[in-house]
């Protein structure tokens, strides 16, 4: 398929709830319990002595439990996390506060209710971009980042980071719309709130996602006793429409007897009082677009 170039541009739309309004610069995920120790560095370039202070999540500076706790050099070793160690460990050299780590228990993907659609995404054409929603209402923070960076957590992932709870992201991509694809997207988010870290990726192709948007009914030529509807692809699709070719469904209500009808052909009875349309590509496996308004049919 050619190189993938994606970016990443984020709208939020739901409130916000109680928790951590942004992913912190840096985040230690520990599992409860654990007593292999993870490790909380301090950013510190010379050999200077340093000494962590710990807030707790309500915001209260709190003595640190050093029977769980070990400093090592500069940084910190904490085996045995449990939710009163969970907050902000912040390092300091003479007073001056040199770099800080939040601590969250992470949370296992087959613990979490509805895990398979946290995740869901959506494309109206093939052209350079698709969109992405984040659906679990308990996190705080969510940032999606893109490829294999991402699923190992490096640093050279291009995470995008948002607040508030509900989350709503359009991503671009440079992937040709004329080539079969051989390349699957692989969108890995993490979402946290006061106490936890999530994450999981989401893999699938853009043809697995195509929703076209609603087509339009431009007019309806009585043809005898039928109708022959004339259909106009949705702005948004994909161009030139002979080679990216929609299917049409026309749902309409008969004039006598007030009954439905459908027809995936562009012809359709005289006698109906209003119809509407929708649309699919037809060689994929490609959801149907939502209805089009009604149309009122006079003769």
């Amino acid at each position: 398929m050619g190189t993938l170039l994606l970016w990443i541009f984020l709208f939020i739309s739901l409130p916000a709830a109680y928790g951590l309004p942004s992913f912190p610069k840096n985040v230690v995920a520990a599992i409860k319990d654990d007593p292999n120790p993870v490790t909380l560095t301090c950013d510190v370039k010379s050999d200077v002595p340093v000494e962590w202070r710990f807030t707790s999540n309500g915001g209260e500076m709190e003595d640190i439990d050093w029977d769980t706790v070990q400093q090592v050099g500069p940084h910190l070793n904490v085996t045995e996390v449990d939710e009163p160690m969970l907050g902000e460990y912040s390092c300091l050299s003479g007073g001056k506060k040199l770099s800080s780590t939040y601590l969250l228990l992470r949370v296992p993907e087959e613990e979490v209710e509805d895990a398979g659609s946290a995740i869901r995404c959506w494309a109206q054409s093939y052209n350079c971009n698709f969109n992405c929603s984040w659906t679990l209402g308990k996190y705080t923070a969510v940032r999606l980042g893109l490829g294999h960076d991402c699923i190992e957590g490096k640093k050279s992932c291009d995470w995008v980071g948002s607040s508030d709870g509900g989350f709503q992201f359009e991503l671009s991509h440079t992937l040709s719309p004329y080539a079969e694809e051989s390349t699957m997207f692989e969108v890995t988010a993490e979402a946290i709130n006061d106490q936890d870290f999530l994450k999981m990726t989401k893999r699938f192709y853009l043809r697995d996602i195509i929703q076209p948007d609603s087509p339009e009914i431009v007019r309806c030529q009585e043809d005898g006793e039928e109708l022959n509807v004339t259909i106009d692809p949705p702005s948004s699709w994909s161009t030139p429409h002979s080679f990216f070719s929609l299917e049409h469904e026309i749902e309409y209500v008969n004039k006598d007897d007030g009954k439905t009808g459908h027809s995936l052909a562009p012809v359709i009875p005289k006698r109906i009082s209003k119809l509407r349309v929708r649309s699919r590509d037809p060689l994929v496996p490609s959801a149907w677009s939502q209805w089009s308004p009604w149309k009122n049919v006079t003769h």
